[in-house]
């Protein structure tokens, strides 16, 4: 080979191997300082990818268990209500056993409803005042869902219905009225279907000193053979429900007889047909007289009433109950949901460790390495820089 100076292929391919051990080694470097494999997509851009999906999966399990979370405490808090009416319905349940004696003299009896009166106050209260973060979760209107997975779609939600629980509803159905304020619907025959002209268009005007509000609502195209579905279509309208609810009463047997109509405003309540007339043949009082005359909710005052109390608030507690039950068996199914997500959230992680993570002991021996060569590079370089120089003694 001859000797040469413009081109020191030597240096060159001392230069080109030094280059080679430098990126390795930066790359090594920043492997180790970040403790990542995949630091960018140059890096593994399939890992990359996938290693992407796993983090989006992880970071939505943590936040669905906190989800979850969030929706037990929903549920403690309804379940606190809950317990409350309880113990408010087994009073009066025990004033009405009271009340169910003939001991009683006409004063005993004025105490024994005035209490519980208040305490259907404080039931209705409790239905208009139990909420979380300013949902509403004891006046019939929650249906909630809660997310507890990573995706989208029914699979990743719980649900849990509350729109059967209406405390206020309750309350106004066990409140003992004067005329005129509530209306119960004539019962129901299962030989002859719904009574007279239920199927129609009604007015209600709810009365007061403040003046008046009035709802109509238009059942004429419906056929009903139970109470239960007429009540629900009543507050189910947007204008009645506005300033009216509807609340089914039951015999003792559990079945809907009727239904009381409430003004949420405390008012004198009428109700007319399509006609404007006095919507008599569907709304009658207790008796089953015309609307006007009779008493309303909870009855005191006689023996036989005392009896019938109880009778209704066996119901009443026994709604409680079921609701109850019902939401403790979605608590327990929202923790299954939190463990599950937390075995998930730990193997997914897993799985992007495996791709993203760096193998510290393996990255470094591979540092160490390039770190060596860097300098027998470095040297080498130098030396083939040198080589040249000989040239240098031909010329002198």
């Amino acid at each position: 080979m001859g000797m040469i100076v413009n081109t020191n292929t030597a240096a060159n391919n001392a230069y080109r191997n030094l280059n080679n051990t430098q990126k390795a080694l930066s790359s090594s470097m920043e492997k180790l300082s970040s403790g990542l494999r995949i630091n960018r997509a140059a890096d593994d851009a399939a890992g990359l990818s996938i290693s992407q999906g796993l983090k989006s999966q992880v970071n939505g399990y943590q936040v669905a268990a906190r989800n979850a979370q969030d929706g037990i405490n929903v549920i403690q808090t309804a379940e606190g209500g809950l317990n409350g009416a309880q113990n408010i319905l087994q009073r009066m349940r025990d004033l009405a056993v009271q009340a169910g004696n003939d001991s009683n003299n006409t004063a005993a009896r004025t105490a024994i409803s005035t209490e519980a009166g208040q305490l259907s106050d404080e039931l209705d209260r409790l239905g208009k005042s139990t909420n979380f973060n300013g949902i509403n979760l004891l006046d019939g209107s929650a249906n909630l869902k809660f997310q507890v997975g990573a995706g989208s779609g029914q699979s990743n939600q719980i649900s849990m219905d509350l729109s059967g629980v209406d405390l206020s509803s309750m309350a106004s159905g066990l409140k003992a009225s004067s005329t005129g304020t509530q209306f119960n619907v004539a019962a129901f025959d299962t030989g002859t279907g719904a009574p007279s002209g239920l199927n129609a268009s009604y007015s209600f005007t709810s009365s007061t000193a403040g003046g008046s509000k009035t709802a109509t609502v238009d059942l004429s195209a419906n056929t009903y053979t139970n109470v239960d579905a007429f009540a629900a279509d009543l507050n189910k309208n947007a204008d009645f429900s506005a300033s009216f609810s509807a609340t089914v009463v039951k015999d003792g047997n559990g079945a809907g007889i009727g239904v009381v109509v409430t003004a949420k405003d405390g008012g004198t309540v009428k109700a007319t047909d399509a006609a404007g007339a006095d919507a008599k043949g569907g709304f009658v009082d207790s008796t089953g007289t015309a609307v006007g005359s009779g008493v309303v909710g909870l009855d005191f005052s006689t023996s036989v009433g005392a009896q019938k109390a109880i009778d209704l608030l066996d119901t009443k507690i026994a709604a409680v109950s079921a609701a109850r039950s019902n939401i403790g068996a979605v608590q327990n199914r929202l923790n299954s949901a939190i463990d599950t997500l937390n075995v998930g959230q730990e193997n997914l992680s897993a799985a992007a460790s495996s791709i993203t993570d760096v193998d510290m002991a393996s990255e470094m021996a591979k540092f160490t390495k390039d770190n060596i060569l860097s300098q027998a590079g470095t040297a080498m370089l130098a030396q083939a820089n040198q080589s040249s120089q000989s040239v240098l003694k031909l010329l002198g």
